[in-house]
């Protein structure tokens, strides 16, 4: 990079490290940028005029709006130098809570874009995640055309089979589409500007993350004019797929991690202001909600929080991440196991495999499933020397196919692959074989108790139980978990340990993914966690967790004994 760029670079730097002290002041998240201020201004006016459909009266979003809207419109605009035909910013993603005119703002952004475009045969593709979605922001573009007697005349009528409106310049002909994921081939895109709407939905579609890699391939060179902008709300769901991923990157760019030519406003609370359900406070509202008074009415927030307090944690899950930008963690449903409550709060996201050997004293195994179509799901679960505290740690295998099969899930479990923490396996008995593998490692380490050390469904692992009895792991070192009902004393107990902080676990997401598929029956008195319930979803890893822990409720001391003490002496059964 020539010293000259470089200094364009750190000019165009937009990371925001005091963000936390901005949001909570309600100071401008967009840091100072060398805009092209005239040009910035000109899209601005532009953008000012426009008539906002939606609202009664169709007034103009300059009257409608907030600042951080203009300084959006600004930087966007202002990050594109007109003499040169040169973009410094080529991304823009906002995280904004429901109800902030969302949609609306991204129809008139990509409106304004083609109004003040230089290209021919440009571009301007607004896409979402449905088809209903789709069609919502098309009649929001067409409506700012028609209620905005100034640039009525530039464009066509809008074509509702195709979602299309033309720019009817004949000089620079262009014109804006709105794509639907769910029914729109989207491919060979060039010459274009693209806005995504709702990119949290995004992760949920198989093909998402080809989408990603098609508008960045077009933004790619360097004499591009165009530029991507995602606005979109906090996920419904613990974060995955190109979601999370779109979102971590916002953030460690905020946060000055890395740098990349994209500025990110993500209206969210710091977590000191989270914890303990800080978010309901009135007076944090107004700093993820900057059109509260505007757009979005006090009485609204007030009401959904009430009628969630009153219909349970699921539900103020949901108002929290839609209305307040609050990351969930786990799925928290009336019939879900009450683990899910406390699980965040007792994560460690040091805790390693590694660092969990070092740490206990004694340590169990359980491990689920393994099934052509299924997970198989290893818990090592260790008691803490000295303070007696519990600590979990997991990982997954599944094959090829379940992603076919399972194909609601298979975002996620694309997700948790890149996070290291599942492997899809090359081999049909590759999970098999990791797990000896994984068994041997903890019995080398003399931490395992003699007897009752791995714990799993026997009928459920005929394969693994044989792999372990050839490397000479054997009954009582290992032993079938009777399930159903016979796991109820883990299934109490570990919600209490969670809340108490008598067990923690690694943080891992495909952990708290698994927790938040978990739900309960009660049957005669006797509570049950059972596959039947979670359905599509996957609960493998919870029932590892659970085999693991009906062991460690036997108080285990460890053997003392490396892997190979063990098999020179094995333990005798009379």
């Amino acid at each position: 990079m020539s010293a000259l760029n470089h200094a364009a670079f750190n000019e165009w730097c937009t990371a925001v490290p005091d963000w936390a002290d901005r949001i909570k002041s309600g100071r401008s998240l967009v840091p100072e940028l060398p805009l092209h201020d005239a040009y910035a201004e000109k899209a601005l006016a532009i953008f000012k005029e426009l008539r906002n459909p939606d609202l009664d009266g169709f007034p103009t979003f300059g009257e409608t709006c907030d600042v951080w809207v203009f300084d959006l419109v600004r930087v966007i605009f202002g990050s594109f130098d007109p003499e040169i035909k040169k973009r410094y910013l080529r991304e823009f993603f906002v995280m904004i809570p429901k109800k902030n005119g969302k949609t609306a703002i991204a129809a008139a952004i990509i409106v304004t874009a083609c109004v003040l475009n230089m290209s021919p045969e440009a571009q301007f593709i607004l896409v979402a995640p449905s088809i209903e979605l789709a069609r919502n922001a098309f009649d929001c573009a067409a409506g700012i055309i028609k209620r905005t007697a100034r640039i009525t005349k530039v464009f066509s009528e809008p074509r509702e089979s195709t979602r299309t409106i033309f720019n009817l310049n004949k000089r620079i002909p262009s014109k804006i589409m709105i794509k639907a994921a769910d029914g729109d081939i989207i491919t060979g895109l060039k010459n274009a500007t693209v806005l995504i709407d709702e990119t949290h939905v995004f992760a949920t579609k198989p093909a998402a993350k080809g989408l990603f890699v098609e508008i960045r391939g077009a933004l790619s060179h360097p004499s591009n004019k165009h530029f991507l902008l995602q606005i979109t709300t906090q996920s419904k769901k613990p974060p995955v797929g190109v979601f999370r991923s779109e979102v971590t990157t916002a953030r460690r760019v905020r946060d000055g991690k890395i740098k990349k030519p994209m500025l990110a406003l993500l209206y969210e609370l710091p977590t000191e202001l989270v914890k303990d359900g800080g978010w309901k406070d009135e007076d944090t509202w107004a700093l993820v909600n900057p059109h509260l008074g505007r757009s979005v009415d006090w009485d609204f927030l007030r009401d959904a929080v009430q009628t969630a307090e009153d219909e349970g944690a699921e539900s103020l899950a949901l108002v929290a991440s839609q209305h307040f930008n609050v990351e969930i963690g786990t799925a928290q449903g009336d019939d879900g196991w009450r683990a899910q409550a406390y699980w965040d709060g007792a994560g460690e996201e040091t805790l390693t495999l590694d660092e969990l050997i070092e740490r206990s004293e004694v340590i169990t195994l359980g491990v689920d499933g393994g099934g052509d179509d299924d997970l198989c799901g290893a818990v090592v679960l260790g008691k803490e020397k000295d303070t007696g505290v519990y600590l979990a740690w997991c990982r997954a295998w599944c094959q090829p196919e379940v992603l076919k099969l399972r194909k609601s899930i298979a975002p996620s479990l694309e997700t948790f692959k890149k996070d290291g923490d599942l492997v899809i396996c090359s081999q049909p008995f590759e999970h098999v074989d990791q797990v000896v593998e994984l068994t041997c490692k903890l019995k080398a380490t003399g931490k395992m108790p003699e007897e009752f050390a791995v714990g799993l469904d026997i009928a459920g692992l005929p394969e693994l139980l044989t792999a372990l009895n050839l490397e000479g792991l054997e009954e009582p070192f290992i032993t079938s978990v009777p399930q159903g009902w016979r796991l109820q004393s883990a299934v109490k107990s570990l919600p209490l340990r969670l809340k108490a902080r008598l067990m923690l676990h690694g943080a891992q997401p495909i952990f708290a993914w698994s927790i938040g598929n978990a739900r309960v029956e009660v049957r005669r008195s006797n509570s049950y966690i059972e596959k039947e319930l979670a359905g599509a979803a996957k609960i493998d890893v919870v029932i590892g967790l659970l085999n693991a822990s009906e062991l460690m409720f036997r108080n285990p001391v460890p053997s003392g004994r490396g892997l190979d003490d063990f098999l020179a002496n094995p333990v005798k059964v009379i």
